[in-house]
């Protein structure tokens, strides 16, 4: 007896959600995924990962044309990685700073790549 009550209960939230989504107006696919990217609440979030790290030394530019490069040595990576980036940064108020040798760091990689879609 349980069972067919649970059965009802069940089938009437499925035909409430139903009405529901027949109530909305009609509107093609593009616009809605349209609609879903101009709503503020959904922007995505991408994958990121933060790990400390060392400056390991500072290197002086080649010539004019390159900036100076400092290698910072991450720790936590899987062997021993050192990332090479160039070392003209700035600081929160937008004053250029540089990083110097055995300065400690946090490093924070984030994906920010699309998927590409396939079309079959």
């Amino acid at each position: 007896m349980l069972r067919h009550n649970n059965e009802k209960q069940s089938d009437r939230a499925t035909l409430a959600g139903v009405k529901k989504e027949l109530a909305k107006p009609r509107m093609a696919k593009s616009a809605r995924i349209a609609e879903l990217k101009l709503d503020t609440t959904r922007i995505p979030e991408y994958a990121s990962i933060t790990m400390p790290g060392t400056v390991d030394k500072i290197i002086p530019p080649q010539s004019t044309r390159h900036p100076e490069a400092a290698d910072i040595a991450v720790e936590g990576a899987l062997s021993d990685q050192i990332l090479r980036i160039e070392n003209t940064l700035t600081d929160e108020h937008d004053d250029e700073v540089s990083l110097k040798k055995g300065a400690h760091v946090d490093i924070t990689v984030t994906d920010k790549a699309r998927r590409a879609r396939r079309h079959s």
